[in-house]
């Protein structure tokens, strides 16, 4: 599929996926990275980079979660950081849950969104926020759907234990094409290696030509 791709770290870490998400609109990280490496991620992301720490650590994609409407942030984000996104962001949902790994437990594109049960409850405000309409489900089986899962406006990379009933739900309720895989050489949580939107993805570096051949079938353009 032909789809923008680049490859690298962060602080010489492969998580990529943990300091930072993209959207169609914007690509939210937890720290500002060598100017080179900022370039290429806007080139093939096609968006500009918002800077923001999230809880008091460069994390931003543990803690907190968004697509193109708005941005959800876990409640120990901290009021300066607040009020800097405030700066970028006009929704802005502060989750009052005591599970504050945001990132994890919400899977979510510019059509909908699937959280955990954990955050059933927050439902209403979590699609208020998102402009889209939710459901509780699970991905492998678990509650870290927004770990265990990676979406854009074009395809979800899922868990490889993911059910065939749990990616039918995510393919007709996302409306996106379903695939399982990795992502860090052969990591299951696949969110954690990766940033991606529906232009191009960053990957890590350690990243296999396989992982990065089934990454780019998913979320590439039929």
């Amino acid at each position: 599929m032909d789809i923008n791709f680049f490859r690298t770290s962060f602080n010489a870490d492969p998580n990529i996926g943990l300091y930072g998400f993209a959207t169609e609109k914007y690509c939210l990280l937890g720290f500002e990275p060598q100017e080179k490496i900022r370039k290429e991620i806007e080139k093939n992301l096609g968006v500009k980079i918002i800077f923001s720490s999230v809880a008091g650590t460069q994390l931003s994609g543990l803690f907190s979660v968004g697509n193109s409407n708005g941005i959800i942030v876990s409640k120990i984000t901290e009021k300066h950081e607040l009020e800097n996104l405030k700066n970028h962001f006009e929704n802005i949902l502060v989750l009052n849950s005591d599970f504050t790994c945001t990132g994890n437990l919400i899977l979510v594109n510019d059509k909908a969104a699937i959280i955990s049960q954990h955050l059933k409850k927050f439902s209403k405000e979590i699609s208020d926020c998102l402009g889209v309409p939710v459901e509780a489900g699970t991905v492998a089986g678990l509650e870290i759907v927004g770990s265990a899962a990676a979406a854009t406006n074009l395809g979800c990379l899922c868990h490889p234990s993911a059910s065939e009933e749990e990616m039918k739900k995510i393919q007709e309720f996302l409306k996106v094409k379903v695939d399982v895989g990795t992502t860090n050489y052969g990591s299951p949580f696949v969110k954690a290696g990766l940033l991606a939107n529906s232009r191009g993805f960053i990957a890590s570096e350690i990243s296999s030509g396989p992982e990065l051949g089934r990454i780019a079938d998913v979320f590439g353009k039929q």
